[in-house]
């Protein structure tokens, strides 16, 4: 039967990044990604270690340069406008109030800002929302992708259904599946929360259709009659979309272009960080190197930060621990190199990534079998090196289960675009004093420079400037990513240091930073404390 392809809506603009544009295959801070920009993309390639080392890394530098200040009266001339500025920074934000009364229940949460800067063109960064219209609450994520855009582009579109279906009813399931069967228009599963840009592959809207069709229809044959736990579907629901991208990549597709489509997706990878909120109870699943951060507002006033997630990246012992468990102790010294799985990815949990999860002869046997622009792709044909236990990956999330409080004020999703250019205690101090309207003024730092009393006049001038004007943004995330891109030495937004890091160009701004992409969630504190009341 046809698949409805409402459940799956219309893609505006396909475009989703081509696997041979990154074909070594890293992710964010790889040395690799960071070659001199004379070098053509897609004549990359993976080098032995030794020769990553070679690769100058500029960030130190330009950073120091873009600190450096000169105190004198004469005119600054900037790359950028303000407006121009401005234009740039809000071009992908998005708000959304949440009503009061949405019919069924008072919602603990108020609304949420979201917003994107790209750094990598097209950026690989995707994000989500969306309220579960069958079951209570909210679903908000925030997915980084790696060697291309195409992983991202397919778990953005697709994981909030998994987990939508995981959290259905059985009898709500067996609805869904009578009225597929006789043709009926079928119950609303989701309600999207997206901006323009935001997109749906229309194309594929089958294909993802009819494997979301067989995971319902296996949750009704496997139903044990007990209320569905939140935290095992999220489980369930990021690893059954993962074990589906690399069965049909497998399988392939007659038509030529879903086939190089689903392949794009599966040798692609992606991370997510993804929140699901239904009154007091924050769920957070996430798989890979995004955060989640919660902000708390003390009784003083002042703001602290609660983590909700852990980077599983070699930071993290008990990640190095778990993927030494998985694999025989001969394999001990070649499993994390340089901080990275296998010398090569720095996530150690991803959607797709198949490079790092089948067979040497199942990735042989599909490369062979597939289009030619695959078979022609040299990167497709490399094996990870000390390659002989796999996988070697797993999209299985972590979850945080967090009973919201009065003094939870909001949360910060966000990639690891803006986690690498600020600390989290920043993060939440500026995000809560942009909620509040309270800014509270820290002792000025200058950090070991000498400042002449003319200078240090110079910085208080310009802040009592500032004052006025430094809630501007209408938007929490539009603000926040001000601050990552533009804050200078002394903790302030610089228009100067902020205009030349938007004014690079596409084939530098990548070396310099990273996409990035949040969504700031405010919770409503009365609703969370009438709730908790109740409970008690």
């Amino acid at each position: 039967m046809p698949a409805p392809t409402h459940l799956f809506p219309l893609i505006r603009n396909c475009e989703i990044g081509r696997l041979s544009s990154a074909v070594c295959y890293c992710h964010h801070k790889h040395l690799c990604c960071l070659s001199p920009p004379h070098f053509a993309h897609n004549h990359l390639r993976y080098a032995p270690q030794k020769k990553f080392a070679t690769l100058h890394r500029p960030k130190e530098n330009f950073n120091q340069f873009i600190h450096a200040r000169s105190y004198v009266s004469t005119p600054q001339r900037f790359y950028l406008t303000p407006p121009q500025v401005n234009s740039i920074l809000k071009a992908n934000e998005y708000s959304f109030k949440v009503p009061e009364f949405d019919g069924k229940n008072v919602s603990s949460i108020l609304g949420f800002d979201s917003n994107q800067l790209p750094a990598n063109a097209p950026i690989e960064d995707r994000r989500s929302a969306a309220t579960c219209l069958q079951t209570r609450g909210m679903l908000l994520g925030v997915f980084d992708g790696h060697a291309g855009c195409a992983c991202a582009q397919a778990v953005s579109e697709r994981l909030f259904y998994y987990i939508a279906v995981s959290l259905l009813p059985h009898e709500t399931l067996l609805e869904i599946e009578n009225a597929v069967e006789s043709g009926r228009a079928l119950l609303p599963i989701l309600q999207w929360h997206k901006h323009p840009n935001d997109y749906f592959s229309k194309e594929a809207s089958k294909l993802y259709f009819n494997s979301l069709r067989t995971y319902w229809q296996e949750l009704i044959d496997l139903n044990t009659g007990e209320t569905t736990d939140v935290k095992e579907a999220l489980i369930n629901a990021f690893k059954r979309l993962d074990n589906d991208i690399s069965l049909e990549a497998q399988v392939g597709d007659p038509n030529s272009f879903l086939n190089y489509l689903v392949l794009r997706v599966a040798f692609s990878g992606a991370t997510a960080c993804v929140a699901h909120v239904d009154g007091v109870d924050l769920h957070v699943a996430n798989t890979g190197d995004s955060r989640a951060m919660l902000g708390v507002q003390e009784e003083d006033g002042s703001w602290s930060a609660l983590n909700l997630s852990y980077d599983h990246n070699a930071q993290n012992e008990r990640e190095i621990e778990r993927i030494k468990s998985e694999h025989p102790k001969a394999e001990e010294k070649s499993l994390v190199k340089q901080d990275r799985l296998l010398g090569l990815l720095m996530p150690f949990r991803a959607f797709g990534d198949v490079k790092f999860k089948w067979s040497i002869d199942l990735q042989k046997r599909v490369i062979e079998s597939g289009p030619d622009q695959l078979n022609d792709n040299e990167y497709t044909k490399f094996i990870p090196p000390n390659y002989h236990t796999p996988p070697y990956l797993t999209a299985e999330p972590e979850v945080i289960h967090h009973k919201l409080r009065p003094q939870d004020k909001f949360l910060v999703l966000a990639t690891d675009g803006l986690w690498e250019t600020m600390h989290r205690q920043d993060v939440v101090r500026i995000v809560g004093e942009y909620l509040t309207g309270v800014h509270h003024q820290q002792p000025i730092a200058v950090g070991g420079y000498k400042v002449t009393l003319g200078q240090m006049h110079g910085l208080l001038t310009e802040r009592r400037a500032r004052i006025s004007s430094v809630f501007e943004d209408q938007n929490a995330a539009t603000h926040l990513i001000r601050h990552a891109v533009g804050n200078n030495e002394f903790g302030t937004v610089d228009h100067e240091r902020l205009s030349k890091m938007l004014s690079l160009p596409e084939e530098l701004a990548r070396m310099y930073r990273d996409d990035i992409t949040i969504i700031v969630v405010q919770f409503n504190s009365h609703v969370v404390g009438a709730c908790q009341n109740e409970e008690l």
